[in-house]
């Protein structure tokens, strides 16, 4: 609509799009700007100000917070989403992309490792979960991971209850909702506890976090979900993020996006795989003259009416083994996990260990394989003995708090993330935390304060108060 006046200064609308560009990489062009507007105005009221231009002054005067930064991706994100969204992108998956990787992983350490990025309130997420436990009748041999981030941190409280109303039911066939929910209350529905516990849901913002990183299990993914996320960023964010989701696959593992992300220019990087008229994935190609036959797992086969006879794998060389020493023998244990390849990853820490048993890295390195391979008493050693030689190990701490936090140990996971923000606060906001890639100690805090606030919350029925 031409000629519409603005509740803001255009100046102050443009350094205000400028600001979250740049933190959350949420973009608001001139002709958005009236929802931008809308959105400000329902993050001043949450933030109890009345006035929304001495709110928006304030903000750009000082900077976002890690609060300030969730209040806002709560009322300019879209949590526009339902069960099986897309049914073209799931029809891909069922009939196509999920079958062909459980194929070339069922004799390959039966392991999966699944990111929904942007994963809102939940519903794509658990969608993938109940695709997984139809297509996997012998699920618990098999060691899987669903990861689901998001921005928006009421967005994953939702999806961490689990109970949704029928909107989120909208196009999705009656059985699901038989077969999966229960019914809590009138219109309201909980998804089974058997699904539910497949799901992990983490806070992680796409345009400033670190990823793909051990510290926050982004890393040797065989399929990330991307859909409707990357057309809200501009273009120089948005394939800045493609570059990152491009490392955090596995060689020959696929990024889903939505058709109007579907763009040759943005992902430039992967090569295609499966196109129907309405849905893509993309795929990280294998460097075949490089991998070792034993490594190169692809699961992009062609549709089954279609698939070509099998070829031997080529010949190659194994890797030359590292040189000695503890420092390069972790170097190593870090490029074969970043790659998926966990056994032999806890093979070259171990080494390391043996090569300098006083090296904290070394054995945080070993924990945090031990904890992706479902040896989570052996993980809890590792991390005390890493904390045995550095009291001060904040990762240890974090990771340790992780731990709990996944086994449903609230009381201890705030005890360890409590130590971890009491070392942090003795540290500079921007000094880089050993072994975290990069991350500094402001954003850890940032993100231990959120795993705090999502800390599941013990259970009172039946309790009198």
């Amino acid at each position: 609509m031409t000629g519409m006046r603005h509740i803001l200064p255009e100046q102050m609308l443009s350094s205000l799009s400028e600001l979250l560009a740049q933190r959350t990489g949420l973009n608001f062009p001139k002709e958005r700007w009236s929802d931008l507007e809308r959105g400000m105005s329902a993050a001043a009221r949450a933030s109890g100000e009345n006035n929304v231009q001495a709110y928006v002054r304030r903000l750009l005067s000082a900077g976002l917070t890690q609060h300030q930064t969730e209040i806002l991706a709560s009322h300019l994100t879209v949590g526009e989403t339902y069960f099986f969204r897309d049914g073209k992108s799931f029809e891909l998956l069922e009939q196509y992309a999920l079958p062909a990787l459980i194929h070339s992983r069922r004799d390959a350490g039966r392991r999966l490792r699944i990111w929904s990025a942007g994963c809102c309130t939940g519903e794509e997420p658990y969608s993938i979960a109940m695709l997984l436990d139809r297509l996997l009748p012998d699920h618990e041999q098999w060691d899987i991971t669903l990861l689901a981030t998001d921005i928006n941190p009421q967005f994953l409280r939702k999806g961490a209850d689990g109970v949704y109303g029928d909107w989120s039911f909208r196009d999705t066939p009656a059985w699901i909702k038989e077969r999966y929910f229960k019914k809590v209350r009138q219109g309201y529905f909980e998804i089974h506890p058997r699904i539910k516990k497949r799901v992990t849901f983490s806070y992680l913002n796409l345009a400033d976090d670190v990823y793909p990183s051990l510290s926050n299990n982004t890393h040797a993914m065989d399929l990330i979900l991307c859909r409707n996320v990357l057309m809200y960023f501009a273009a120089a964010q948005a394939a800045k993020i493609a570059g990152k989701l491009h490392r955090a696959l596995v060689d020959d593992g696929g990024l889903l996006v939505s058709p109007a992300e579907a763009s040759n220019t943005l992902l430039a990087q992967f090569a295609p795989a499966y196109f129907f008229s309405d849905a893509a994935i993309y795929r990280k190609a294998a460097p075949r003259e490089t991998t070792p036959a034993a490594e190169a797992i692809p699961f992009f086969f062609p549709p089954p009416e279609t698939q070509q006879p099998d070829t031997p794998a080529p010949t190659i060389k194994p890797p030359v083994p590292p040189p000695d020493g503890a420092a390069a023998l972790c170097v190593t244990a870090r490029l074969c996990a970043g790659q998926g390849r966990l056994a032999e990853a806890a093979g070259w820490c171990e080494q390391a260990i043996a090569a300098n048993r006083l090296n904290p890295q070394s054995h945080y390195l070993l924990a945090t394989i031990r904890q992706e391979l479902g040896q989570a008493d052996a993980a809890e050693q590792s991390l005390k003995r890493a904390l045995y030689l550095d009291p001060d190990f904040v990762l240890a701490y974090f990771t340790l708090g992780n731990l709990r936090r996944s086994q449903g140990r609230r009381e201890e996971a705030g005890r360890y993330f409590g130590n971890a923000l009491a070392l942090l606060q003795r540290r500079p906001c921007h000094e880089a935390i050993m072994e975290s890639d990069g991350l500094t100690a402001g954003r850890l805090e940032d993100i231990i304060r959120s795993a705090l606030d999502n800390l599941p919350q013990p259970c009172t029925t039946g309790k009198k108060h």
